[in-house]
């Protein structure tokens, strides 16, 4: 089944709505410039009472290994999403395991769809960690920053090069998904999730709950059908 993430998390309810509705991820963003931004006392009370068997996955801008781990450990994070080059570069650096140079396993960086070349890719992806990361997800790039934007980007472009990436590396595709075109991007990229934001919001931070729903049950329901 295709692994569905709900990013940009902000309150209790929406994060209960997204698990009941059989999301395998929530997300929850820190970067002040983000309508989504949360505290780390804001991330803890909603960790703490979802499922275990939900991913919990933090996510980081521009942010070095200290400050992640840091977060990580108090949120309860069982995940971190990696943006900007100084989260990427900071992680890649280090010769720590994941577990302690951020505190979990689990990594997922951020690459730009835009400038996206599977083999080399690949490699420097694997060069650079120290295992291989949990999977890898592509976005648009907007005005030099890549993803949280909600924009889609060029999937005629690009479908042959995220297919061939994912033949090696687990691939979570994100930018301007929504209930209406989730299915048509999974049946294009065959990914191994999917991941959205303001696809299924009533208004910036705030999800809407029929959105979440119908993109959850858009998903499940296309994998019904090729199984």
């Amino acid at each position: 089944m295709t692994w569905v993430k709900l990013c940009g998390m902000t309150n209790l309810e929406d994060a209960l709505v997204a698990v009941e509705a059989g999301a395998d991820a929530v997300g929850f963003v820190f970067y002040e410039k983000s309508p989504r931004n949360v505290t780390v006392e804001t991330a803890r009370g909603i960790c703490a009472k979802l499922p275990n068997g939900v991913e919990k996955v933090g996510v980081f801008v521009n942010s070095d290994c200290e400050e992640i781990r840091g977060v990580v450990v108090n949120a309860g994070f069982t995940a971190v999403q990696l943006h900007g080059k100084r989260s990427l570069e900071s992680v890649w650096r280090d010769p720590r395991a994941a577990l302690d140079c951020v505190g979990v396993a689990k990594l997922v960086p951020v690459i730009s769809a835009e400038e996206l070349i599977p083999k080399q890719t690949g490699i420097a992806i694997r060069r650079r960690t120290t295992e291989d990361p949990f999977a890898i997800l592509i976005d648009a790039q907007v005005n030099g920053f890549t993803g949280g934007t909600g924009t889609k980007f060029n999937w005629d472009a690009t479908k042959g090069m995220i297919q061939a990436l994912g033949l090696n590396l687990p691939i979570i595709v994100a930018g301007g998904l929504t209930p209406l075109n989730v299915s048509e991007a999974i049946d294009g990229f065959h990914p191994f999730g999917v991941d959205v934001a303001s696809g299924v919001e009533a208004s910036p931070g705030k999800k809407d709950p029929e959105k979440v729903r119908a993109f959850v049950r858009a998903v499940r329901e296309y994998d019904r059908k090729v199984s």
